[in-house]
Protein backbone atom coordinates (compact mmCIF):
# COMPACT_ATOMS: atom_id res chain seq x y z
CA UNK A 1 0.00 0.00 0.00
CA UNK A 2 1.74 3.48 -1.12
CA UNK A 3 2.66 5.71 1.86
CA UNK A 4 3.19 9.19 2.15
CA UNK A 5 2.91 9.93 -1.29
CA UNK A 6 0.90 12.52 -2.52
CA UNK A 7 -1.91 11.81 -5.21
CA UNK A 8 -1.54 12.33 -8.96
CA UNK A 9 -3.48 13.82 -11.59
CA UNK A 10 -3.96 9.77 -13.11
CA UNK A 11 -5.09 8.70 -9.98
CA UNK A 12 -7.84 11.74 -9.33
CA UNK A 13 -8.97 10.75 -12.73
CA UNK A 14 -9.20 7.25 -11.73
CA UNK A 15 -11.21 8.14 -8.09
CA UNK A 16 -13.31 10.80 -10.91
CA UNK A 17 -13.97 7.46 -13.28
CA UNK A 18 -14.78 5.20 -10.17
CA UNK A 19 -17.18 7.78 -8.41
CA UNK A 20 -19.17 7.79 -11.47
CA UNK A 21 -19.37 3.69 -11.77
CA UNK A 22 -20.59 4.17 -7.98
CA UNK A 23 -17.60 2.22 -6.39
CA UNK A 24 -17.19 2.64 -2.50
CA UNK A 25 -14.32 4.14 -0.90
CA UNK A 26 -12.88 0.85 -0.19
CA UNK A 27 -12.95 -0.28 -3.64
CA UNK A 28 -11.19 2.82 -4.81
CA UNK A 29 -8.55 2.36 -2.20
CA UNK A 30 -8.05 -1.47 -3.72
CA UNK A 31 -7.82 -0.07 -7.20
CA UNK A 32 -5.06 2.82 -6.16
CA UNK A 33 -3.49 0.53 -3.76
CA UNK A 34 -4.40 3.35 -1.05
CA UNK A 35 -6.33 3.52 2.18
CA UNK A 36 -9.70 4.19 1.95
CA UNK A 37 -9.30 6.85 4.26
CA UNK A 38 -6.98 8.68 2.03
CA UNK A 39 -9.74 8.60 -0.80
CA UNK A 40 -12.61 9.84 1.86
CA UNK A 41 -10.40 12.81 2.62
CA UNK A 42 -9.40 13.51 -1.04
CA UNK A 43 -12.97 13.80 -2.00
CA UNK A 44 -13.93 15.64 0.95
CA UNK A 45 -11.16 18.13 0.49
CA UNK A 46 -11.89 18.92 -3.05
CA UNK A 47 -15.42 19.10 -3.21
CA UNK A 48 -16.88 21.61 -6.44
CA UNK A 49 -19.71 22.75 -6.05
CA UNK A 50 -22.17 23.48 -9.03
CA UNK A 51 -25.25 25.41 -9.53
CA UNK A 52 -26.45 23.40 -12.43
CA UNK A 53 -30.48 22.48 -13.15
CA UNK A 54 -31.67 19.06 -14.41
CA UNK A 55 -32.36 18.69 -18.67
CA UNK A 56 -35.24 20.93 -19.52
CA UNK A 57 -35.30 22.82 -15.86
CA UNK A 58 -33.41 25.68 -14.50
CA UNK A 59 -31.10 25.38 -11.18
CA UNK A 60 -33.22 25.82 -8.16
CA UNK A 61 -32.54 24.38 -4.65
CA UNK A 62 -35.27 26.20 -2.80
CA UNK A 63 -37.67 23.88 -0.69
CA UNK A 64 -40.91 25.62 -1.94
CA UNK A 65 -40.21 25.56 -5.49
CA UNK A 66 -42.39 22.70 -6.00
CA UNK A 67 -45.97 24.50 -4.71
CA UNK A 68 -44.84 28.13 -5.68
CA UNK A 69 -46.91 29.95 -7.62
CA UNK A 70 -44.98 33.77 -6.99
CA UNK A 71 -44.14 35.61 -10.39
CA UNK A 72 -42.66 38.76 -11.67
CA UNK A 73 -39.86 39.01 -8.60
CA UNK A 74 -37.28 40.56 -11.21
CA UNK A 75 -37.64 44.27 -10.74
CA UNK A 76 -37.98 45.27 -13.89
CA UNK A 77 -38.82 41.46 -14.85
CA UNK A 78 -37.20 40.32 -17.42
CA UNK A 79 -38.74 39.50 -21.35
CA UNK A 80 -37.87 35.84 -20.85
CA UNK A 81 -39.18 35.41 -17.85
CA UNK A 82 -42.65 37.87 -18.32
CA UNK A 83 -45.22 35.17 -18.28
CA UNK A 84 -43.10 32.69 -16.26
CA UNK A 85 -43.60 31.69 -12.74
CA UNK A 86 -40.30 32.21 -10.75
CA UNK A 87 -39.88 28.86 -9.43
CA UNK A 88 -38.68 27.82 -13.02
CA UNK A 89 -35.88 30.71 -12.83
CA UNK A 90 -32.71 29.90 -11.86
CA UNK A 91 -31.85 33.30 -10.51
CA UNK A 92 -35.18 33.13 -7.95
CA UNK A 93 -33.21 32.35 -4.97
CA UNK A 94 -31.39 36.64 -4.68
CA UNK A 95 -34.80 37.76 -5.07
CA UNK A 96 -37.53 35.83 -2.70
CA UNK A 97 -37.97 36.80 0.66
CA UNK A 98 -39.71 32.68 1.30
CA UNK A 99 -36.44 31.33 0.33
CA UNK A 100 -35.62 28.49 2.24
CA UNK A 101 -32.13 26.16 1.19
CA UNK A 102 -33.03 22.80 0.37
CA UNK A 103 -30.24 20.01 0.82
CA UNK A 104 -29.21 16.54 -0.28
CA UNK A 105 -29.28 14.40 2.97
CA UNK A 106 -27.25 11.79 0.62
CA UNK A 107 -24.68 14.39 0.50
CA UNK A 108 -23.94 13.90 4.30
CA UNK A 109 -22.92 10.07 4.37
CA UNK A 110 -20.15 8.65 1.17
CA UNK A 111 -19.18 8.98 -1.33
CA UNK A 112 -20.47 13.17 -0.26
CA UNK A 113 -20.84 13.80 -3.71
CA UNK A 114 -23.29 13.88 -6.46
CA UNK A 115 -20.66 11.59 -9.39
CA UNK A 116 -22.78 8.31 -9.53
CA UNK A 117 -26.12 9.49 -8.32
CA UNK A 118 -28.88 8.08 -10.28
CA UNK A 119 -30.74 11.33 -10.10
CA UNK A 120 -28.30 13.76 -10.81
CA UNK A 121 -30.09 14.40 -14.58
CA UNK A 122 -33.22 15.00 -12.95
CA UNK A 123 -32.53 17.39 -9.59
CA UNK A 124 -32.31 20.74 -9.47
CA UNK A 125 -30.55 21.25 -6.28
CA UNK A 126 -27.00 22.33 -6.01
CA UNK A 127 -24.54 19.45 -6.97
CA UNK A 128 -21.53 18.78 -4.97
CA UNK A 129 -19.07 17.34 -7.23
CA UNK A 130 -15.61 15.46 -7.56
CA UNK A 131 -13.79 16.74 -10.40
CA UNK A 132 -10.13 15.37 -11.00
CA UNK A 133 -8.84 18.67 -12.72
CA UNK A 134 -10.36 20.44 -10.00
CA UNK A 135 -9.19 18.46 -7.37
CA UNK A 136 -5.22 18.80 -9.14
CA UNK A 137 -5.70 22.38 -9.17
CA UNK A 138 -6.68 23.32 -5.79
CA UNK A 139 -4.01 20.71 -4.67
CA UNK A 140 -1.24 22.32 -6.54
CA UNK A 141 -2.33 25.93 -5.16
CA UNK A 142 -1.94 24.44 -1.20
CA UNK A 143 1.37 23.43 -2.26
CA UNK A 144 2.98 26.62 -3.53
CA UNK A 145 0.59 28.31 -0.72
CA UNK A 146 2.66 26.08 2.29
CA UNK A 147 5.78 27.15 0.57
CA UNK A 148 5.41 30.82 0.64
CA UNK A 149 5.64 33.43 3.13
CA UNK A 150 8.20 33.43 5.97
CA UNK A 151 8.78 30.64 7.92
CA UNK A 152 10.18 32.89 11.00
CA UNK A 153 8.45 34.28 13.90
CA UNK A 154 8.30 38.07 14.69
CA UNK A 155 10.42 37.83 17.35
CA UNK A 156 12.92 35.34 15.69
CA UNK A 157 12.97 38.30 13.10
CA UNK A 158 13.40 41.37 15.52
CA UNK A 159 16.12 39.39 17.11
CA UNK A 160 18.19 38.66 14.01
CA UNK A 161 17.52 42.07 12.99
CA UNK A 162 19.19 43.53 15.97
CA UNK A 163 22.14 41.67 15.09
CA UNK A 164 22.21 41.67 11.90
CA UNK A 165 21.10 44.99 10.70
CA UNK A 166 23.77 47.00 12.09
CA UNK A 167 26.64 44.99 11.16
CA UNK A 168 25.61 44.86 7.04
CA UNK A 169 25.56 48.79 7.58
CA UNK A 170 29.38 48.87 8.51
CA UNK A 171 29.38 46.95 5.16
CA UNK A 172 29.83 43.62 6.63
CA UNK A 173 29.01 40.67 4.45
CA UNK A 174 26.14 38.27 4.87
CA UNK A 175 28.90 35.58 4.67
CA UNK A 176 30.99 37.17 7.11
CA UNK A 177 27.98 38.12 10.12
CA UNK A 178 27.92 34.46 9.95
CA UNK A 179 30.71 33.40 10.08
CA UNK A 180 31.35 35.71 13.40
CA UNK A 181 28.06 34.48 15.00
CA UNK A 182 27.59 31.37 13.82
CA UNK A 183 26.51 30.12 17.56
CA UNK A 184 23.62 32.64 17.55
CA UNK A 185 22.26 32.99 14.01
CA UNK A 186 20.61 29.81 13.08
CA UNK A 187 19.56 30.28 9.62
CA UNK A 188 22.03 29.47 6.68
CA UNK A 189 23.29 32.71 4.73
CA UNK A 190 21.03 32.16 1.44
CA UNK A 191 17.99 32.03 4.06
CA UNK A 192 19.51 35.59 5.62
CA UNK A 193 19.31 36.69 2.03
CA UNK A 194 16.06 35.91 1.16
CA UNK A 195 14.79 37.87 4.47
CA UNK A 196 16.86 40.98 3.07
CA UNK A 197 15.89 40.77 -0.15
CA UNK A 198 11.52 40.72 1.34
CA UNK A 199 12.42 43.68 3.72
CA UNK A 200 12.49 41.83 6.68
CA UNK A 201 15.22 43.55 8.28
CA UNK A 202 15.97 47.58 8.92
CA UNK A 203 18.65 46.90 6.41
CA UNK A 204 18.13 46.72 2.49
CA UNK A 205 20.16 45.59 -0.38
CA UNK A 206 21.45 48.70 -1.10
CA UNK A 207 23.08 48.57 2.13
CA UNK A 208 25.01 45.45 1.57
CA UNK A 209 28.36 45.49 -0.12
CA UNK A 210 28.05 43.83 -3.31
CA UNK A 211 24.81 42.89 -3.56
CA UNK A 212 23.48 45.64 -6.06
CA UNK A 213 26.42 44.84 -8.36
CA UNK A 214 24.56 41.73 -8.85
CA UNK A 215 21.94 40.23 -11.35
CA UNK A 216 19.64 37.67 -9.64
CA UNK A 217 20.72 33.90 -10.54
CA UNK A 218 20.40 30.53 -9.48
CA UNK A 219 22.70 29.31 -7.03
CA UNK A 220 24.01 25.35 -7.41
CA UNK A 221 23.00 24.90 -3.38
CA UNK A 222 22.38 26.55 -0.55
CA UNK A 223 25.23 27.50 2.01
CA UNK A 224 24.99 25.61 5.71
CA UNK A 225 25.10 27.51 8.60
CA UNK A 226 27.51 24.99 10.33
CA UNK A 227 30.02 22.76 9.28
CA UNK A 228 28.65 19.58 7.57
CA UNK A 229 31.26 17.44 9.77
CA UNK A 230 29.92 17.88 12.82
CA UNK A 231 28.16 14.33 13.11
CA UNK A 232 30.93 12.65 11.64
CA UNK A 233 32.01 10.07 14.23
CA UNK A 234 28.98 11.11 16.46
CA UNK A 235 26.63 9.41 15.50
CA UNK A 236 23.84 7.39 17.43
CA UNK A 237 25.92 4.13 15.77
CA UNK A 238 28.93 5.46 17.21
CA UNK A 239 27.25 5.74 20.69
CA UNK A 240 26.34 2.38 20.78
CA UNK A 241 30.28 1.40 19.94
CA UNK A 242 31.09 3.62 22.70
CA UNK A 243 28.90 2.36 25.17
CA UNK A 244 30.09 -1.44 24.52
CA UNK A 245 33.43 -0.38 25.48
CA UNK A 246 32.71 1.92 28.17
CA UNK A 247 29.69 0.27 29.89
CA UNK A 248 29.97 2.29 33.05
CA UNK A 249 29.97 5.45 31.50
CA UNK A 250 27.30 7.80 32.92
CA UNK A 251 24.82 9.26 30.13
CA UNK A 252 22.97 12.60 30.31
CA UNK A 253 20.73 13.50 27.67
CA UNK A 254 19.98 16.68 26.79
CA UNK A 255 17.06 18.17 25.01
CA UNK A 256 15.33 21.67 24.31
CA UNK A 257 11.80 22.13 25.96
CA UNK A 258 10.05 24.82 23.48
CA UNK A 259 7.51 27.29 25.16
CA UNK A 260 5.90 30.23 22.42
CA UNK A 261 7.67 29.85 19.13
CA UNK A 262 10.55 32.55 19.06
CA UNK A 263 10.40 33.14 23.11
CA UNK A 264 12.35 31.41 25.70
CA UNK A 265 13.48 27.83 26.06
CA UNK A 266 14.63 25.40 28.17
CA UNK A 267 17.62 23.45 28.27
CA UNK A 268 17.36 20.08 29.88
CA UNK A 269 20.10 17.41 31.17
CA UNK A 270 18.97 14.00 32.17
CA UNK A 271 21.00 12.28 34.29
CA UNK A 272 19.81 8.47 32.88
CA UNK A 273 21.47 6.73 35.89
CA UNK A 274 19.53 8.70 38.75
CA UNK A 275 16.29 9.91 36.51
CA UNK A 276 17.76 13.58 38.31
CA UNK A 277 16.94 16.41 35.53
CA UNK A 278 18.56 20.22 35.60
CA UNK A 279 16.88 22.80 33.39
CA UNK A 280 18.28 25.94 32.35
CA UNK A 281 16.11 29.02 30.97
CA UNK A 282 17.28 30.06 27.46
CA UNK A 283 16.61 33.63 25.88
CA UNK A 284 16.89 31.73 22.46
CA UNK A 285 16.94 28.30 21.10
CA UNK A 286 20.72 28.84 19.37
CA UNK A 287 23.89 27.17 19.83
CA UNK A 288 25.73 29.83 21.84
CA UNK A 289 23.46 29.49 24.84
CA UNK A 290 23.85 25.97 25.13
CA UNK A 291 27.62 26.62 25.15
CA UNK A 292 27.19 29.66 27.96
CA UNK A 293 25.20 26.88 30.10
CA UNK A 294 27.86 24.60 29.68
CA UNK A 295 30.93 26.93 30.53
CA UNK A 296 28.78 28.49 33.40
CA UNK A 297 28.43 24.66 35.05
CA UNK A 298 32.07 23.89 33.87
CA UNK A 299 33.24 26.79 36.11
CA UNK A 300 30.70 26.25 38.81
CA UNK A 301 31.32 22.24 39.16
CA UNK A 302 34.75 22.84 38.43
CA UNK A 303 36.84 19.97 35.62
CA UNK A 304 36.74 16.96 38.10
CA UNK A 305 33.31 17.16 39.25
CA UNK A 306 32.09 18.47 35.66
CA UNK A 307 33.56 15.48 34.05
CA UNK A 308 32.59 12.63 36.34
CA UNK A 309 29.26 13.97 36.36
CA UNK A 310 29.03 14.73 32.00
CA UNK A 311 31.31 12.64 30.80
CA UNK A 312 28.83 11.20 27.91
CA UNK A 313 26.03 13.35 26.22
CA UNK A 314 23.40 11.89 23.87
CA UNK A 315 21.09 14.93 21.84
CA UNK A 316 18.69 15.16 19.05
CA UNK A 317 19.35 17.04 15.55
CA UNK A 318 18.51 20.45 16.90
CA UNK A 319 20.44 23.28 15.61
CA UNK A 320 21.20 24.47 18.97
CA UNK A 321 23.96 21.50 19.41
CA UNK A 322 25.52 21.79 15.97
CA UNK A 323 28.69 23.46 17.33
CA UNK A 324 30.41 20.00 19.55
CA UNK A 325 33.90 21.14 19.44
CA UNK A 326 33.22 24.22 21.94
CA UNK A 327 30.83 21.68 23.74
CA UNK A 328 33.21 18.90 24.18
CA UNK A 329 35.99 20.68 24.72
CA UNK A 330 36.97 24.02 27.44
CA UNK A 331 38.75 27.14 26.70
CA UNK A 332 42.05 25.87 26.86
CA UNK A 333 41.60 23.24 25.10
CA UNK A 334 40.97 19.82 27.33
CA UNK A 335 38.28 17.00 26.75
CA UNK A 336 35.26 17.40 29.40
CA UNK A 337 32.87 15.40 27.63
CA UNK A 338 31.85 13.76 24.43
CA UNK A 339 28.71 14.68 22.52
CA UNK A 340 26.94 11.84 20.11
CA UNK A 341 23.50 12.63 18.21
CA UNK A 342 20.20 10.49 17.85
CA UNK A 343 18.95 9.70 14.84
CA UNK A 344 16.71 12.13 13.14
CA UNK A 345 13.43 11.75 14.22
CA UNK A 346 14.07 9.25 16.42
CA UNK A 347 12.62 10.38 19.90
CA UNK A 348 12.83 6.89 21.71
CA UNK A 349 16.62 6.93 21.78
CA UNK A 350 16.26 9.40 24.15
CA UNK A 351 13.21 8.07 25.78
CA UNK A 352 14.39 8.47 29.84
CA UNK A 353 14.69 12.40 29.03
CA UNK A 354 11.26 12.53 27.13
CA UNK A 355 9.58 10.06 29.87
CA UNK A 356 10.80 12.84 32.44
CA UNK A 357 9.49 15.78 30.28
CA UNK A 358 6.27 14.63 30.80
CA UNK A 359 6.63 15.95 34.26
CA UNK A 360 7.77 19.84 33.02
CA UNK A 361 4.43 19.30 31.07
CA UNK A 362 2.38 18.86 33.61
CA UNK A 363 3.07 22.68 35.57
CA UNK A 364 4.35 23.88 31.69
CA UNK A 365 1.59 22.65 29.23
CA UNK A 366 2.21 22.58 25.72
CA UNK A 367 2.18 26.21 24.39
CA UNK A 368 2.77 27.76 27.51
CA UNK A 369 5.14 31.08 27.11
CA UNK A 370 8.05 31.08 28.93
CA UNK A 371 8.53 34.11 28.68
CA UNK A 372 8.01 35.67 32.09
CA UNK A 373 9.88 32.69 33.58
CA UNK A 374 13.22 33.58 35.59
CA UNK A 375 15.83 30.98 36.56
CA UNK A 376 14.34 30.74 39.96
CA UNK A 377 11.43 29.45 39.13
CA UNK A 378 12.55 26.87 37.16
CA UNK A 379 14.69 25.94 39.70
CA UNK A 380 12.16 25.42 41.46
CA UNK A 381 10.04 23.45 38.96
CA UNK A 382 12.86 21.33 39.26
CA UNK A 383 13.05 20.75 42.49
CA UNK A 384 9.64 19.65 42.84
CA UNK A 385 9.90 17.37 40.08
CA UNK A 386 13.18 15.75 41.29
CA UNK A 387 11.64 15.27 44.88
CA UNK A 388 9.04 13.31 43.84
CA UNK A 389 9.39 9.36 44.18
CA UNK A 390 9.76 7.00 41.40
CA UNK A 391 8.80 3.26 41.44
CA UNK A 392 11.70 2.18 38.91
CA UNK A 393 14.16 4.02 41.64
CA UNK A 394 12.74 1.40 44.74
CA UNK A 395 9.75 4.47 45.53
CA UNK A 396 12.59 6.83 45.97
CA UNK A 397 13.18 9.98 45.02
CA UNK A 398 15.62 11.59 41.73
CA UNK A 399 17.04 13.90 44.38
CA UNK A 400 18.03 10.67 47.03
CA UNK A 401 19.66 8.77 44.67
CA UNK A 402 21.72 11.29 43.23
CA UNK A 403 22.99 12.38 46.28
CA UNK A 404 23.37 8.91 47.26
CA UNK A 405 25.97 8.63 44.13
CA UNK A 406 27.58 12.22 44.51
CA UNK A 407 26.95 13.53 47.65
CA UNK A 408 24.71 16.85 49.18
CA UNK A 409 27.58 18.93 47.98
CA UNK A 410 27.16 18.65 44.30
CA UNK A 411 23.58 19.24 44.75
CA UNK A 412 24.22 22.49 47.09
CA UNK A 413 26.44 23.91 44.32
CA UNK A 414 23.38 23.14 41.24
CA UNK A 415 20.84 24.54 44.01
CA UNK A 416 18.89 21.43 44.28
CA UNK A 417 16.87 21.14 47.31
CA UNK A 418 14.49 18.60 48.88
CA UNK A 419 10.90 19.05 48.93
CA UNK A 420 8.91 17.10 51.55
CA UNK A 421 6.64 14.76 50.03
CA UNK A 422 3.39 15.77 50.90
CA UNK A 423 4.25 19.71 49.88
CA UNK A 424 5.22 18.30 46.13
CA UNK A 425 2.92 20.27 43.41
CA UNK A 426 3.30 19.02 39.99
CA UNK A 427 0.47 21.85 38.76
CA UNK A 428 0.83 25.13 37.00
CA UNK A 429 0.05 26.71 40.22
CA UNK A 430 3.36 26.34 41.16
CA UNK A 431 4.81 29.09 39.46
CA UNK A 432 1.77 31.47 40.24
Amino acid sequence: MATHKHLSLSERQQIEKLLLERASFKAIGRALNRDCTTISKEVRSHICFVKKGAYGRSFNNCKLRKDCTLTKLCDPPTNRCKHKRCCFCDQCYKHCSYYVKEECLNLKKPPYVCNGCPDRYHCTLEKSMYQAKYAQKEYEAVCSESRSGVAISEDEALALDKLISPLIRKGHSIHHICASNKDSIMFSEKCLYNYVEAGLFSARNIDLPRKVRYRPRRSPHDSFKVDRACRINRTFDDYLDYRKEHTDTPVVQMDTVIGRIGGKVLLTMHFVETQFMLAFLRERNDSQSVIDIFEALYRKLGKEVFCMLVPLCLTDNGSEFTNPGRLEFDQDGNRRTRLFYCDPASPHQRGASENNHSFIRKILPQGTSFDNLTQDQVNRMMNHINSYRRKKLGDLSPFEVFQTFHGEEILVKLGAELIPPQEITLRPSLLR
